[in-house]
């Protein structure tokens, strides 16, 4: 009787954060007006188009080229995002240098800066007669108005996630971690790939998942910077728009639910790795 009363006891003891029913309550609200609902009615929407002129429009040639460019690109950018992120996020938790704090506020201005004048900024850098077009076109190089250009921007605007998210995890790595590793006989190459990377590889994720995300629904940056040919720099969004703008609004949704497919599977993955990371390094558990 006495350990049936200490069980019932401890079930009905307060929770240490209170008002935990009515955070929940408020969050799932929110939640269903500003992502439920919107999925719902865009669902409901392609469903209204039957498999038959769903599948026609999805399999068109003009939105397969657009969904290559969109996420291909978002890959890409992505990729090199966690690449050169994590390397900048190191510049500035490991070394002093002067500028470090002017170098550490430009990384959060894609951030800031409309996206459009992004575009603007990025086409006018790297056009033909651009400050930085003007030397690679003789090399043959051409970055604006093409598939690079698309690359490119979203390379601007995915850096910062990637950057601010390893960049915490990596200033609680204390140093001698390094210095153990390095006493047991590691090289740099070996401390890095062996002892700090493995730590890192879940924000790692978390930032290529982040920057991926917001690559792939990028509009403003893109538009002025990918000449959007069709089949060559037409991204997924602007033929959403060009869909719209033509009044065809069942193909618009049949794109943006096919978007939506793809990107919730790609982004499922990449949290699936992300937790199989945590459980492999004991990251985070």
């Amino acid at each position: 009787m006495q350990a049936a009363s200490r069980r019932r006891w401890r079930f009905r003891q307060p929770s240490v954060i209170p008002g935990f029913g009515m955070a929940l309550g408020v969050t799932l609200i929110w939640l269903t007006f500003i992502i439920l609902i919107p999925i719902s009615g865009l669902a409901w929407k392609s469903s209204a188009l039957g498999w038959e002129k769903f599948w026609s429009i999805g399999l068109d040639p003009r939105t397969i080229a657009a969904l290559r460019m969109s996420f291909g690109g978002a890959l890409i950018a992505a990729f090199v995002n966690a690449v050169f992120g994590v390397i900048l996020a190191w510049v500035l938790v490991r070394y002093r240098f002067p500028g470090k704090r002017i170098l550490d506020a430009v990384v959060d201005l894609p951030f800031a800066l409309p996206t459009a004048v992004a575009g603007i900024a990025l086409t006018t850098l790297y056009a033909p007669n651009g400050w930085i077009g003007q030397y690679l076109t003789p090399l043959g190089i051409k970055i604006a108005f093409t598939p690079a250009g698309v690359v490119v921007a979203l390379i601007f605007i995915g850096l910062p996630f990637v950057v601010r998210t390893v960049q915490p995890v990596m200033e609680e790595i204390d140093r001698e971690v390094e210095e153990a590793a390095a006493t047991l006989g590691a090289n740099r190459f070996q401390t890095i790939t062996r002892v700090l990377l493995p730590g890192l590889a879940p924000a790692v994720l978390t930032g290529f998942a982040l920057a991926f995300a917001r690559a792939v629904g990028e509009y403003g940056s893109v538009i002025f910077i990918a000449g959007n040919l069709p089949y060559v720099s037409e991204i997924a969004p602007l033929l959403i728009v060009i869909r719209l703008e033509e009044y065809n609004y069942s193909a618009a949704t049949a794109i943006a639910a096919l978007m939506l497919i793809i990107a919730f599977a790609m982004l499922l993955v990449i949290n699936l790795i992300q937790t199989w990371s945590r459980r492999r390094y004991g990251y985070g558990v």
